[in-house]
C-alpha cells in the first residue's frame, strides 16, 4: 500500500468546441481488463457518437499505460489526454472523451487542446483525492479525562471514527501510519501515561486535494 492520487468518483463532464460535443468519462480502475470494460461500456452508451479516444495509467509506477486515437489524427488525441493525467499525478484511472463532430475540423492543435482539455476539466469538475494510508487507533482513557482528550481532538487533524462508552471511554481515530508512533508519545505525554491504545489493520482514506 503506497499513498497516491486518483479521481474522487466515476463521472463525466460535456465541453463544446466549434459545434462538437466532447464528453469525458472517468472512472477509478485497479487493472487493465476494468479500464477496458469501462471504455466498452462508454461506447456502448454513445454507439452514435463519431470517436471514443481514452487513455488510462494503473499501478504504483504507471506500469500500465494505454491510449487510443480512435480514428482522430496520430497524436492528437490519446497523448494529450495521458499527458492531462500525468500533469495532475493521477494513477488507477481511465478517462474516455467521446466526440460528437460537429461539422468543422479544428486542426492538429485544435484537436490536442480539446482533448488535453476535455480530461483536465472533467478532473476538476469531479474532484481528486489523495489515497492515504491510516490506521484506526482505539484511544481509551478514564472518564475525568474526557474534556480534556475532547479538546485535544478539536485542536487536531485526527478524524474522529468513533466513540464508546463503557467501563471508559475509548475514542477511535485515523492516524497516517507513519505518525502512529509520534502520535501516541504525544497523547501518553498529554495524558500522563493514563492511557492505551490499540491499533487497526490499515486502509485508504480519501483526502480531498484543492485542484489549482
Amino acid at each position: 500500500m503506497i499513498p497516491y492520487r486518483t479521481i474522487k468518483q466515476t463521472g463525466e463532464f460535456q465541453i463544446e468546441i466549434k459545434k462538437s460535443i466532447f464528453i469525458c468519462s472517468m472512472a477509478r480502475v485497479t487493472d487493465e481488463a476494468g479500464a477496458e470494460a469501462f471504455i466498452q461500456q462508454i461506447k456502448s452508451d454513445h454507439y452514435k457518437a463519431t470517436h471514443h479516444t481514452f487513455a488510462y495509467m494503473i499501478g504504483e509506477n504507471n506500469e500500465i499505460q494505454r491510449m487510443s486515437d480512435d480514428g482522430e489524427p496520430s497524436g492528437t488525441a490519446g497523448v494529450p489526454m495521458l499527458e492531462a493525467l500525468k500533469n495532475m499525478d493521477l494513477k488507477n484511472v481511465v478517462a474516455v472523451v467521446t466526440r460528437y463532430f460537429g461539422g468543422k475540423k479544428l486542426g492538429a492543435g485544435g484537436l490536442i487542446r480539446a482533448y488535453s482539455n476535455a480530461v483536465s476539466e472533467a478532473c476538476h469538475h469531479i474532484g481528486i483525492v489523495s489515497r492515504e494510508i491510516q490506521s484506526p487507533v482505539a484511544v481509551t482513557i478514564d472518564y475525568p479525562l474526557t474534556g480534556q482528550l475532547e479538546h485535544w481532538i478539536e485542536l487536531h487533524d485526527y478524524p474522529l471514527l468513533d466513540t464508546e462508552y463503557m467501563e471508559n471511554v475509548t475514542y477511535t481515530l485515523g492516524v497516517d501510519v507513519n505518525t502512529i508512533n509520534d502520535f501516541k508519545v504525544e497523547l501518553v505525554d498529554f495524558t500522563s501515561d493514563n492511557i492505551a491504545f490499540k491499533v487497526g489493520n490499515p486502509k485508504y482514506v480519501d483526502i480531498p486535494v484543492a485542484i489549482d
